[in-house]
């Protein structure tokens, strides 16, 4: 018997409204995840310039340095100050890496914020690494606090084999920080100044902003840096001191060398050594650091020893 016509126009205008209420609870979906889903399909593809998050350096430093520029911005109606430490350093690929930011809250209430984050150009984003980072939570910075905030990264090898970017020396990473619309639960930025020295810290920084000219264990532009807290200034063999810090007879010790990193000149008279490092923290790391470089006779007795205990 053939079907009720009517039970059919009935069917086809139920499997149409469902079809329609089944496509809108998919885009309805599809918009609520948005973002997630978004930002899912940069973090895995670096898409827009978005950067990759890793556990740990094992990566082999390459031959290939690029120059890596800092940008710093903070959405209208945000009172705070956000600046890098360094406008830029000089890294090859695979070297792990530690930069610094200061932010400052110039308000007198407590504010929490987020830091967006892209590098450029965004092709880059693919092989941008970072270790630590303070746009991975939510910040709070109380009234009138100012802070210094690490960035701990590195640039992966495997960009010297992508031929969209053969030809790029300079990458930039920009910040921007909004105030967060999800304050529950931030972490105090405040903890980054209340850290004690750190060697680990201090030797990478060393890496980026002192190697060029000083190495541990022979001469180059300045002295042999091994033993050097405890050591008397100028005493170092066949390297071609000031006259100045010759006759100076400063001993190296956590007081002296901190008033000589701040600035040569204003310490020593006449000191010829062009670098300083204004930044009281970072020099407390790069000390910390320098007081594990034994002298050199130290450290054959000490591997002497430990080759041949008793």
């Amino acid at each position: 018997m053939p079907a009720d016509p009517a039970r059919r126009r009935r069917v086809r205008v139920y499997a149409t409204v469902g079809g329609l209420l089944l496509a809108v609870g998919v885009m309805t979906t599809l918009v609520s995840y948005s973002v997630t889903l978004y930002r899912l399909f940069c973090s895995v593809t670096g898409a827009g310039g978005y950067t990759q998050r890793a556990t740990a350096d094992h990566a082999t430093k390459s031959a290939r340095v690029v120059n890596v520029f800092f940008n710093t911005n903070v959405a209208p109606g945000l009172p705070w100050r956000f600046v890098p430490v360094q406008r830029s350093v000089n890294v090859h690929l695979g070297q792990n890496t530690l930069v610094f930011f200061t932010a400052e809250n110039a308000s007198d209430r407590p504010i929490v914020g987020h830091a967006t984050f892209n590098v450029a150009p965004s092709e880059v984003g693919l092989y941008f690494k970072k270790i630590q980072c303070f746009c991975f939570t939510e910040e709070r910075l109380g009234p009138h606090q100012k802070v210094e905030m690490p960035v701990d990264f590195f640039v992966d090898p495997r960009m010297a084999k992508d031929p969209v970017l053969t030809d790029t020396n300079n990458i930039t990473l920009s910040y921007t920080f909004f105030e967060s619309k999800n304050p529950e639960g931030a972490q105090n930025l405040a903890r980054f100044d209340k850290e004690p020295p750190n060697p680990a810290a201090g030797r990478e920084i060393f890496a980026t902003t002192c190697s060029a000219c000083h190495a541990v264990d022979r001469n180059k532009v300045g002295p042999m840096l091994e033993g050097v807290v405890g050591r008397t200034a100028g005493t170092v063999p066949g390297y071609p001191y000031s006259a100045a810090l010759t006759r100076a007879g400063t001993v190296w010790n956590a007081a002296t060398l901190d008033k000589w990193l701040a600035d040569p000149q204003a310490f020593i008279a006449g000191a010829q050594m062009p670098f300083h490092l204004p930044d009281p923290l970072r020099r407390r790391d790069v000390i910390a650091y320098l007081a594990t470089l034994k002298p050199p006779h130290a450290a054959h007795v000490a591997k002497q020893s430990a080759s041949h205990p008793g």
